[in-house]
């Protein structure tokens, strides 16, 4: 089954990488340069799994999050929030947000790889 993957991202590079990786992996991966087309794609598009930089404009990761939990339409959109913000403190904030799993810049593609298949195999909530 093929998964939608949405990367939202500012930075031009981190995304067409991310984007590369996702379809390496099979995935149907939509793109947002901004925490408002974050939010909304999410919308419109529903996808399976977000991978969210928390440092955007517009609206911040964390913003975006919120907002996605907060709506109980979009409860079945799983959230991995990417960043550079790796302090314990940005961590608990994701996660106490409803991100569903939080990894730091830099981190080895296996790994985010091998983490998006574990979130996609928890299926929806």
């Amino acid at each position: 089954m093929t998964h939608t993957v949405l990367v939202a991202d500012d930075e031009p590079n981190i995304l067409l990488s991310l984007e590369f990786l996702m379809k390496r992996e099979g995935h149907r991966v939509l793109v947002a340069r901004d925490g408002p087309e974050a939010l909304a794609t999410i919308r419109a598009q529903r996808p399976d799994l977000v991978l969210l930089d928390v440092m955007m404009p517009g609206l911040s990761g964390f913003e975006v999050c919120q907002a996605v939990r907060g709506d109980d339409a979009l409860g079945s959109v799983r959230i991995l929030m990417l960043t550079a913000k790796g302090r314990d403190t940005d961590v608990s904030k994701g996660l106490a947000l409803g991100a569903d799993a939080y990894m730091t810049k830099p981190f080895a593609t296996q790994e985010l790889a091998a983490e998006v298949r574990r979130l996609l195999a928890l299926g929806r909530p």
